[in-house]
């Protein structure tokens, strides 16, 4: 049973606020995906999260009496580039690891190879687009620069390609239109790996999160409808002790202030029931990160192991939802 846990009262905060109806969006990321195998079981997965990183440590086991080679994949989420409202957070500014992401396997770092892609309109437009020299990651100024540069007569045909669109805007140096990308990429890591019979393998990997922030707080806001109320309650399973704290600092603070800033983190728990048996030991740890901060997530046997850090276990396990959670942050007076 799904259930509501984790309340933390609070007094003053450290996060400074950000510009009023400022938002982003964030990318959900998630665990190892092999191809399938009933030879393989995860004796152990031991998950930490924080906002500022993302770590898992695994324990497979080959239970058959041969060798097993497979395809290990880490697939990062599609990352949609919106030529008018780019907003989703990405942790770092290398066009090949955005995620900043790092694989060990048995105490080593792996080589992996790293498959990019680029979709527009339902295409491949991979091709296209090291034809014309760009990059697949987050628009930078020589992505601008490079989509500028084409030909009037290529702007009509990259856009009903839906590569690019026509964005027209006064920046103060009177009314200019530029190309801006409009493309999807995926990025996938992975590599061939040998489990040998009997023995333990440990593959451990890390990344920075992508982590959705909004400036203020719907839980006790006036502005926000309770469908929306609802929804997120239910997304977090955010308990009544939550509500009363954000209320209580939100009339301290008064009407011309903010209580509470929100950031939020999805990780896609789900690819934990792909292996030969349900994961023989499971431990989420879960970092809020300062002890001032809230946070709240949906569990079963939540356990706060120090002031900032909550844990659950579990014993032969199968999860069958993602993981969506929530941390307020108090904002300055």
């Amino acid at each position: 049973m799904i259930r509501p846990l984790l309340a933390l009262a609070l007094a003053t905060g450290l996060a400074s606020a950000a510009r009023a109806n400022d938002s982003t969006a964030n990318l959900a990321a998630g665990g190892l995906v092999f191809t399938k195998t009933d030879a393989i079981e995860m004796r152990s997965e031991d998950l930490s999260i924080s906002l500022e990183r993302i770590a898992v440590d695994y324990v497979f086991v080959n239970t058959s009496d041969e060798p097993v080679t497979t395809t290990v994949a880490f697939p990062l989420p599609e990352i949609r580039l919106d030529p008018f409202d780019f907003n989703v957070d990405i942790p770092s500014e290398e066009p090949d690891n955005p995620f900043a992401f790092e694989t060990m396997v048995d105490g080593q770092p792996i080589g992996m190879t790293v498959d990019r892609a680029a979709f527009a309109n339902g295409e491949n437009v991979t091709a296209e687009l090291e034809k014309l020299g760009l990059a697949f990651a987050p628009p930078t100024e020589e992505t601008s620069r490079i989509l500028d540069a084409l030909p009037k007569s290529e702007w009509e045909r990259i856009e009903k390609a839906g590569i690019a669109a026509t964005n027209s805007f006064d920046a103060g140096r009177g009314w200019e239109t530029h190309l801006s990308p409009s493309w999807a990429f995926r990025i996938t890591y992975h590599w061939q790996q040998t489990f040998p019979p009997g023995r333990k393998v440990r593959i451990s990997h890390s990344y920075k999160p992508s982590v959705g922030s909004f400036v203020s707080t719907l839980i006790g806001s006036s502005y926000a409808s309770s469908e929306d109320l609802a929804a997120q309650r239910k997304r977090y399973c955010i308990d009544d002790d939550i509500v009363r704290t954000v209320k209580r600092r939100t009339r301290a603070v008064g009407e011309s202030g903010i209580a509470y800033q929100e950031r939020w983190i999805d990780y896609v728990l789900t690819t934990g029931a792909n292996w030969a048996k349900p994961i023989g030991s499971f431990k989420l740890t879960v970092d809020k990160g300062d002890p001032k901060n809230l946070v709240s997530f949906c569990a079963d046997g939540v356990r706060k192991v120090s002031p900032t850090k909550f844990e659950v276990t579990k014993t032969d396990f199968t999860p069958t939802s993602d993981l969506s959670i929530l941390i307020l942050t108090p904002s300055q007076p």
